[in-house]
């Protein structure tokens, strides 16, 4: 047995950890358990106050004084206080910077641990155990899917500050966007009738389907909420296009229950990745009354494509303009209004049915 993992397994034994779960560990952070929380403060020159903000921020528990931290985790600690202390970041953004990454990160991780590791680590031979298995792979994998993260990071950064730069300086934090909630029908008979892997596929298969036509079409997908998808775009049109493709895919899809899609245009204010405000609301409250295969938006959205010359207010519009089959077939979407109704928080709204002409 290699020394290190001797020693691994001793620390581990006094911990009452795992011996392979240290060494797992020490392989994927790149060093040995070193500082207590306060040692790493002190030699990171941050206070410890600031430090547990910072730890808390990224997710991780408290551990009290146990010797558990690396030399990554002083670095770490530095560089977010030499942001703030360069007047790069004030303190609360930074805290704000660790929580974004700590959540974002968290989600990944487990995905590729449950979904990914946990299929590979099945042992190739009888008599092996999945420890055996998961050490050799994770050194293998470790490097290449950090390289692709980091690739993948920086392409979403360059895409996020185009938006940035290309928008105007008050629209910076508040936005005009297109929001839309896709829902998948009838999900909460679903979860009792499923079986748990059914259900899990019949999720995965409806998230995978969502994101690839959010991104395709030129949208930006927000989050997914199980059997709820909530994306956003900067136009309209192009919310109108990824809604409508969602519903023509899904309604394919014979193993796919029926979707319904809420959409709302207006302001909208951005904050760690994710979207508040009035039009948020709209559009979810939309979604609920939504019928069966079919996408609702509110009049905002429906007068914007209408500005955009995507689709007529009414049909009576394109016989006003006395228009042949060419006329017509300029529009790709068309509108029908819907009965005016209350929204429970969002008082009266008049819904339009949107569909492709």
């Amino acid at each position: 047995m290699p020394a290190a993992y001797g020693r691994a397994g001793e620390a581990a034994a006094e911990a009452g950890e795992h011996p392979l779960a240290l060494r797992l560990e020490q392989l994927i952070l790149g060093a040995p358990r070193r500082y207590t929380p306060f040692q790493a403060a002190r030699t990171a020159g941050v206070s410890m106050d600031l430090a547990a903000r910072f730890w808390r921020a990224m997710g991780f528990a408290d551990i009290g004084q146990a010797k558990a931290l690396t030399e990554a985790d002083v670095l770490a600690l530095r560089r977010l206080a030499g942001l703030v202390e360069a007047g790069l970041l004030s303190e609360s953004m930074a805290v704000q910077v660790a929580r974004s990454t700590g959540q974002t990160t968290a989600r990944l991780a487990d995905w590729q641990t449950d979904s990914f590791l946990e299929g590979l680590t099945e042992p190739p031979e009888p008599g092996m155990t999945r420890a055996e298995v998961a050490y050799p792979l994770v050194e293998l994998l470790l490097p290449e899917l950090e390289e692709f993260l980091i690739y993948v990071w920086r392409r979403q950064v360059a895409a996020a500050t185009s938006r940035v730069v290309q928008s105007d300086d008050e629209e910076a934090v508040d936005r005009r966007l297109a929001v839309g909630f896709a829902d998948l029908v009838g999900f909460t008979r679903l979860t009792r009738r499923l079986e748990e892997e059914e259900l899990g596929e019949l999720v995965e298969a409806f998230e995978t389907t969502a994101a690839d036509q959010v991104a395709a079409y030129g949208g930006r997908l927000i989050k997914t909420l199980g059997d709820e998808v909530l994306f956003v775009a900067d136009d309209p049109g192009t919310a109108a296009e990824i809604g409508i493709r969602l519903i023509e895919t899904m309604t394919g899809d014979e193993m796919m229950p029926a979707l319904r899609v809420g959409m709302a245009f207006g302001t909208v204010t951005t904050r760690m990745g994710d979207v508040f405000g009035t039009t948020v609301n709209l559009a979810s409250r939309l979604t609920s009354i939504a019928p069966r295969d079919s996408v609702l938006v509110d009049g905002d959205f429906a007068e914007a494509l209408g500005e955009a010359g995507d689709a007529p207010l009414s049909e009576a519009d394109v016989d006003a303009e006395g228009a042949d089959a060419a006329d017509s077939a300029k529009y790709r979407f068309a509108l029908q209004p819907m009965w005016r109704r209350p929204v429970r928080g969002l008082g009266v709204v008049e819904p339009w049915l949107l569909t492709r002409r």
